[in-house]
């Protein structure tokens, strides 16, 4: 009897403890979440809201962070919302400079070459894009946008539930950075990638305390020069 008492203090006990523990951890993901969003939203716009600002200095480039590609370089739409903006924004002359960030990590998936080939085949020289094969996060496509391509300004260009987290991660690794939403849409998922984006923010939160390098650094390719010499 006294051991059927025991044991069922020590659930209690246990049950407690696990329910504080999750509710701290619920607090500080929340927390940090709101924290995110709230110190960038000065720095977010819309296209037409970034077109008539004040911000009159011309980046060093747009980013366009990637996104899923089909097997001969089809873009999603997701992705090519991201690129339209970035194009525009680069024909509307906030930037002279594209910087195409996504996954190359494998011979038979390039997100980066379908990117620069479809912003050539809307005006833009392939001289002025640039590719960075080894944008595989969010946070290391920032990092090398400033150790490789040794920009200070940029804007990013992506959907709107993403860039708290891309402006984010920019300024605390020091680049001057203004995001533009590139929504034209609402896409099936999108809850799904709401929720998994405030735990990306917080993962990403960690990440710029502590700055880890990015899977590959290498040799500057200064994004004011010739986005040529990223051709694969």
């Amino acid at each position: 009897m006294k051991k059927t008492l025991v044991k069922k203090k020590i659930l209690i006990k246990t049950t407690k403890i696990i329910i504080i523990l999750g509710v701290i951890t619920g607090v500080l993901v929340m927390g940090i979440n709101t924290y995110v969003v709230q110190k960038t939203q000065k720095d977010i716009y819309t296209y037409d809201e970034f077109a008539t600002s004040d911000q009159n200095e011309i980046a060093d480039a747009v980013i366009v962070l990637g996104a899923y590609v089909g097997e001969k370089g089809q873009l999603s739409a997701i992705l090519k919302e991201r690129l339209d903006n970035g194009i525009a924004l680069y024909h509307g002359g906030h930037t002279n400079r594209i910087l195409m960030s996504g996954d190359h990590g494998r011979v038979d998936y390039d997100e980066v070459k379908a990117m620069k080939d479809y912003a050539v085949s809307q005006g833009v020289p392939s001289e002025h894009v640039f590719m960075d094969h080894a944008g595989f996060s969010t946070y290391e496509t920032m990092y090398r946008a400033r150790d490789i391509f040794e920009a200070k300004s940029v804007i990013i260009s992506t959907q709107k539930y993403h860039l708290p987290r891309a402006v984010y991660i920019a300024g605390q690794l020091g680049l001057e950075a203004k995001g533009v939403i590139c929504d034209k849409k609402v896409y099936n998922g999108a809850a799904y990638r709401l929720a998994r984006e405030v735990l990306a923010r917080n993962k990403d939160f960690i990440y710029t305390v502590f700055k880890p390098e990015p899977t590959y650094l290498g040799e500057t390719i200064p994004v004011s020069g010739n986005g040529n010499m990223t051709n694969d």
